[in-house]
């Protein structure tokens, strides 16, 4: 069947973009991630886990003791130790920063657009909450 039967077309050229699989490839390949067991050694080291699971999740889950929780949509601006609006912990660019959200996905593009704010030791757990939860490391009810 044709794009004009199908109702589109297919983009071409600068319109083509790439998937997300590959965004989340090139995206990961600037940077070492961090398993459970290495998140907690960073965060006993004095990194700052940063929790941006919705609320729905993190009512459902719990929460990692210690951890930040930033919504997604507030991330940057709670996070730049410049910005007007961040978050008291957010002290300096050389900051340990380990984004988590459920599963590892949504924290890898999050590390990306910290990183593009001079945020350049932030990296994320693999695997997210769920795999430090499966871990058996501790968890807030």
């Amino acid at each position: 069947m044709s794009d004009s039967h199908r109702g589109g077309t297919e983009p071409t050229g600068a319109e083509s973009g790439i998937g997300i699989d590959e965004l989340l490839e090139q995206v990961r390949a600037g940077y070492v991630r961090f398993g459970p067991q290495e998140t907690t050694d960073a965060a006993a080291d004095g990194a700052l886990l940063v929790d941006i699971r919705y609320a729905e999740l993190r009512e459902r889950d719990g929460l990692i003791p210690g951890a930040l929780v930033v919504e997604r949509n507030e991330l940057e601006w709670r996070l730049d130790p410049r910005g007007s609006h961040r978050a008291p912990q957010a002290v300096s660019h050389d900051l340990r920063i380990v984004v988590i959200c459920n599963e590892g996905y949504a924290s890898s593009l999050a590390v990306a657009s910290l990183r593009q704010l001079g945020l350049h030791r932030a990296t994320d757990l693999i695997g997210g909450f769920q795999a430090w939860r499966a871990a058996g490391l501790p968890v807030e009810v």
